[in-house]
């Protein structure tokens, strides 16, 4: 097991603890440290701390950071469709109705057992044992690129380009409505739903920060082909933003409606365009992922209507 250390400084007085650690251990996501914090691992001044413990200028911060659980999730040879590899990472093109990673009662056909069949034990594990080498995730079914990293150097280093929102990424969609601008901007933050815990809603008293600029490529009269650009990352973030301006994604159930007039499974949502910096060898580099055939021919479709 690991210790890790730190004395507050005076610049940080009445800091929650939370967020202090978030601040000072990038290499961990914030849903790694709550669980740390919640089983008692975060001490100060030799005493374990909730999450709203606020800092004092010299406490004694201590963290202990348990050995990596021995992963249970089988590898699977399951087909990828690999965008880009080399010995640090991997952007794949995940396929619709692909879950990214395994959760309760879902331990199999997930991308991680893909993954883990053709990396072996080269992938990073600071996102704990069901999340190996996954630095961001997308809807089971939402297609697209999604990247994958070899080591924790490389990842924490990618983690924050996220945070920093300096990663290009470019979604394609079919949103249903005319949108009556060319291009506009949904700032709205985005946060559980206050009444279905299921579901993500624009909460402007829970939410966090979201931003989503989109802009048209075609029209088709009752529906709208556009570009999605993000630059933040929250869960279902094109999902929520388009269909609280009245043009929910075509597809989705959750936050659209039920009716399923094209026979789709799910929202019509494809990650095309992935850009960042390479954490080793600090050139910028972009992946596009071809639409899907789904997407081509409802593409198709709707331009012969």
């Amino acid at each position: 097991m690991d210790k890790l250390e730190f004395v507050a400084g005076p610049e940080e007085q009445s800091v929650r603890i939370d967020r202090y650690l978030a601040g000072h251990c990038g290499e961990f996501s914030r849903s790694y440290l709550q669980k740390l914090l919640k089983e008692q691992a975060v001490s100060v001044n030799g005493k374990p701390v909730k999450a709203n413990y606020k800092i004092q200028p010299g406490d004694q911060i201590s963290l202990l950071i348990p050995e990596l659980q021995k992963l249970d999730i089988l590898p699977e040879d399951i087909p990828l469709d690999i965008l880009y590899e080399d010995d640090y990472l991997l952007v794949v093109n995940k396929p619709k109705d692909m879950v990214v990673h395994p959760s309760a009662g879902h331990t199999e056909g997930t991308l991680v057992n893909a993954v883990m069949a053709h990396c072996g034990e080269h992938l990073s594990g600071i996102n704990g044992v069901l999340r190996p080498g996954i630095v961001h995730r997308i809807d089971k079914d939402t297609t697209g690129a999604l990247l994958i990293c070899k080591d924790d150097a490389v990842h924490r280093d990618l983690a924050e380009q996220l945070k920093e929102h300096s990663i290009r990424r470019r979604y394609r969609a079919i949103v249903c409505g005319n949108l009556k601008e060319d291009e506009g901007t949904v700032d709205a933050p985005i946060g559980r739903h206050p009444i279905d815990r299921k579901k993500m809603a624009v909460n402007y008293k829970n939410g966090k920060d979201a931003v989503t600029h989109y802009r048209v490529l075609e029209r088709f009269g009752k529906y709208t082909y556009i570009e999605c650009r993000l630059e933040t990352g929250r869960t279902h973030q094109i999902r929520v933003h388009m269909a609280s301006i009245g043009h929910p994604l075509l597809g989705d159930a959750v936050y659209g409606s039920s009716r399923n007039s094209k026979n789709l499974q799910g929202q019509v949502l494809h990650a095309m365009i992935l850009g960042f910096r390479h954490p080793a060898t600090g050139e910028y580099i972009e992946f596009e992922a071809p639409l899907p055939e789904y997407f081509l021919k409802l593409l198709d479709k709707l331009r012969k209507r």
